[in-house]
């Protein structure tokens, strides 16, 4: 194993640690309605993270963004803008299904369409074929990793929940498509990364490293994210009439600021690790960043209590998807070698 491949997969696992357990925080919140913390958390995590960084990373940043077409910047900014409602229905999702269930069934989905789409539209001609066929193999065991996930929670609800909640969206099958429909749409934060690396190339011309270059791409893609989170938030602070407890900040303000540090992190982290594992990182790299935030919040989600009591038939499909998410990532890893 090359020196950069071992180092950009640790890269996407340490990434994975961090974004697997970025809403974890959202747990201990004591005064806040979820539309206080997200608010708090997109401002963070959307504008003055990305911004930070770029600002403090890349050289002659604004030169960068100069020397590029409009078609340039606007298709990252769309791909984001994309994300961001995946971003939303992810929060809600959250919420309804517990932590280590959201997970499996948006971020599985979004490994597999996120690991294949910039593959076979970008690399296409350079994947031999004894590598695509570990990368397909791979996607398919992390589809059969979430399968298992998705059946151990169905167990656990049922357990937990024998009667089921009455209305449209409150049923546990009404949240699990809401679940599905984000985990299509969410790859579009990497569509936005990989169709973006024209900001990066460009932020290299103007005198910057590559793994410098990737840091201008954030603002763009991010951006785009940022309108439907602060629209939705905006939209139930009115709503609920929340505004008023931001009255009370403390400790709840801490907790949103540390999901967007760990959650802006994890994406800083996860372009390091794309620009190691070189040609395949934003498809290779992005299923093994996902794989591990999987495997990081269904464990977080185990130790917060989420499984406590749940019957030996919900939690061995639970132990039998994290096997097949490990042997998922040995198979992207020898597709990248």
């Amino acid at each position: 194993m090359a020196p950069s491949l071992s180092l950009g997969i640790a890269l996407a696992l340490l990434a994975g640690l961090m974004s697997g357990n970025c809403m974890l925080p959202m747990k201990f919140t004591r005064n806040w309605k979820w539309e206080n913390t997200w608010l708090v958390f997109s401002l963070v995590s959307l504008i003055i993270l990305p911004w930070t960084l770029a600002l403090g990373l890349v050289s002659h940043l604004f030169d960068a963004y100069r020397g590029l077409s409009l078609v340039q910047l606007v298709v990252p900014f769309l791909f984001g803008a994309g994300w961001g409602i995946a971003q939303v229905l992810f929060g809600i999702s959250v919420q309804r299904l517990g932590l280590g269930l959201a997970y499996a069934i948006i971020v599985g989905l979004g490994a597999a369409l996120g690991t294949l789409v910039p593959l076979f539209t970008q690399h296409r001609s350079q994947v031999g074929r004894v590598a695509l066929l570990e990368v397909l193999a791979g996607v398919a065991i992390i589809a059969i990793g979430v399968s298992l996930s998705t059946l151990g929670g169905q167990i656990r609800e049922r357990n937990h929940r024998p009667a089921p909640q009455s209305g449209p969206a409150s049923g546990y099958f009404a949240a699990v498509l809401l679940a599905i429909l984000c985990g299509v749409m969410a790859p579009m934060l990497n569509y936005s990364f990989a169709f973006g690396q024209d900001i990066a190339q460009q932020a290299s011309h103007v005198g910057n490293t590559a793994l410098r270059s990737a840091y201008a791409v954030w603002p763009i893609g991010l951006g785009g994210g940022l309108l439907p989170n602060i629209a939705y938030s905006l939209h139930l602070l009115r709503k609920n009439k929340s505004w008023k407890s931001f009255q009370v900040p403390v400790p709840d303000v801490f907790w949103s600021i540390l999901m967007g540090v760990l959650w802006m992190g994890a994406f800083a982290l996860y372009g390091m690790s794309a620009t190691y594992l070189g040609s395949f990182g934003t498809s290779i790299g992005w299923g093994l960043f996902q794989i591990f935030m999987i495997m990081t919040a269904t464990l977080s989600g185990v130790l917060m209590g989420e499984w406590k009591g749940a019957p030996r038939s919900a939690t061995l499909p639970l132990g039998l998807g994290l096997g097949s998410l490990t042997c998922a990532t040995a198979l992207l890893s020898m597709a990248n070698r």
